[in-house]
């Protein structure tokens, strides 16, 4: 069967809306939750995500991000770049399952305010999502959409059991037939239980996605962070909608972070008290030379 965007129904569509939005969590704070936080990643630091994603709905059907990739890095201070490319496949209700890769997504996190003992941090993060989901088999939106927060955090306590809080909201334009733009906000408490794990609830809402098929809701999720190691996460959360429309969200992943520079400062420091084989050579041709 040939499927075109109009021919498809536009639950599809707006069930692979909803998972859209839902990849547009970034940064070690943001993820596992979808509530994000104004931290951007150390300058010269990379971060990257292998994660899946579900985003779905009782009348819509479910997308699956799987397996998604998401790597930030810190380009210059209070300053990341952001990329998350998705594997996708949205399981509808009234048709044919699709397979494919999902809209590409590009951003910037820019933190504004550092986080002092009295004032919170605060930081926006924009970004667009290219359409380089096939449309025609409703694995994207078919044309480049945005999205605009504003992000706070503040944090107290023993830093050993520190407590957590940031959230914030913006608005979501989507030039598109058959969507509509809408509102989003959400707020996250998280506190360190211990050295290697982290918990967190968070609230997050959204508006209507669609002028029909699609109406508001508001999600309570859980979730929290283990520490394998230093710079080695599991990330973990899921959640369902307490008011309005019926959805539900999961998401887990493994997250690595690192400094190239720590390579190579290892490197330089694992053979500066080695002999140098060229001086081996050299005091041997010397010997030889002297008898």
């Amino acid at each position: 069967m040939n499927f075109s965007r109009r021919s498809l129904p536009l639950t599809r569509l707006s069930a692979t809306f909803a998972a859209l939005i839902a990849l547009t969590i970034a940064a070690h704070a943001g993820p596992p939750f979808q509530t994000d936080d104004p931290d951007p990643v150390e300058f010269h630091h990379f971060e990257m995500y292998a994660f899946e994603l579900s985003d779905g709905t009782t009348q819509a059907g479910t997308t699956l991000a799987t397996p998604a990739y998401e790597v930030n890095y810190g380009v210059v201070p209070n300053v990341q770049l952001h990329l998350v490319l998705p594997f996708t496949t949205v399981f509808a209700p009234d048709g044919p399952n699709q397979h494919g890769m999902g809209d590409t997504e590009l951003g910037a996190k820019i933190r504004f305010v550092k986080e002092t003992k009295r004032m919170p941090e605060i930081g926006i993060f924009p970004f667009f999502e290219f359409p380089s989901g096939n449309a025609d088999k409703g694995l994207g939106v078919g044309k480049t959409w945005y999205r605009m927060p504003v992000w706070l955090q503040k944090s107290w306590g023993p830093e050993d059991r520190q407590w957590t809080s940031y959230g914030g909201g913006g608005y979501t334009i989507v030039p598109q037939d058959g969507f509509v733009n809408f509102p989003f906000a959400g707020w996250l408490v998280q506190r360190q239980i211990s050295k290697k794990v982290t918990l967190g609830s968070e609230l997050f809402g959204h508006g209507p996605q669609t002028p029909d098929t699609t109406r508001s809701s508001t999600m309570l999720d859980l979730g929290g962070i283990y520490e394998f190691k230093p710079g080695f996460d599991l990330l973990f959360a899921g959640g369902r909608s307490v008011y309005g429309q019926p959805e539900t969200y999961t998401y887990l992943s493994l997250y690595w972070t690192w400094d190239p520079k720590d390579a190579t400062d290892k490197d330089a420091d694992k053979h500066k008290d080695q002999p140098n084989p060229n001086s081996s050579k050299m005091l041997n041709a010397l010997s030889h030379f002297h008898i």
